[in-house]
């Protein structure tokens, strides 16, 4: 069995790290910089950097900002945000970024993943994914404007698409588990399982030790990414890496 991944995430606005709940609430948490620094030190395997505001405003995250962070983390760095061409994905690539990840842009013009696969390698683009469940069409929707616009597009249809346009890994966000500490939606990962075979980084709701557990020991994610347990103190990176290893999941420690 692969060895997990347990992946920090630092959503920036306006250069400060912030977490709300449910994209709703956002307050701010902190400098990029030294979070980043903190987490690789604390034995994070990966990092991602979100800039949640690039793609509303219709901009591209600060390359600046990338780079710095990219020259003091010696783990790989996923980074998003306003990526809306070929362009955008090799500044990205030139400032430090380990892989490229792409969400709204892909609904604008999902030939981008295809292109930017087919260039830089598929294991180096990421499809990011935000995801509602719609309680009155008993189904999973893609959203889309920072978690604001409901797209009526199926969420399963619109990932197959993603797949086969030549993502390398899946970075899936269940909004209605965002920031609530409440668990990682099992279920849809479930039905994720079925349908693929593609590397799934979990993410939205962690909240404990088990909650970790849960994801490993009932899914096929590969990665389990965090943000608001992390940055808030609530548990550590090595906490979380020490009970799985106890649990019997495979970790990279």
């Amino acid at each position: 069995m692969l060895k997990k991944r347990i992946i920090p995430c630092l959503d920036i606005k306006c250069g400060r790290v912030v977490k709300g709940v449910q994209f709703e609430a956002v307050k701010e948490l902190g400098d990029p910089i030294t979070m980043a620094l903190h987490y690789t030190e604390q034995g994070a395997d990966e990092l991602v950097i979100y800039d949640i505001g690039a793609g509303l405003d219709e901009r591209l995250i600060t390359r600046s900002l990338v780079k710095e962070i990219a020259d003091v983390v010696n783990i790989p760095l996923t980074v998003g945000g306003g990526v809306n061409s070929l362009e955008d994905v090799q500044q990205l690539f030139e400032n430090g970024a380990d892989k490229v990840s792409i969400n709204s842009g892909a609904l604008k013009n999902i030939q981008l993943i295809y292109d930017a696969s087919q260039k830089y390698g598929k294991q180096s683009i990421v499809g990011s994914v935000d995801v509602k469940y719609v309680v009155e069409k008993s189904a999973y929707e893609i959203v889309a404007k920072g978690g604001k616009e409901l797209t009526g597009i199926d969420a399963l249809e619109w990932i197959e698409r993603l797949v086969e346009a030549g993502i390398g890994e899946l970075v899936v966000n269940i909004i209605d588990c965002d920031g609530t500490k409440k668990g990682y939606d099992i279920a849809f990962h479930k039905m994720l399982d079925e349908r693929f075979a593609l590397p799934v980084i979990a993410s939205g709701g962690a909240g404990s030790l088990a909650d970790f557990e849960t994801v490993f020991m009932n899914t096929s994610a590969t990665g389990a990414l965090a943000a608001s347990i992390f940055h808030k103190n609530e548990l550590t990176i090595n906490e979380v890496k020490t009970y799985l290893t106890k649990k019997g999941i495979p970790i990279r420690v």
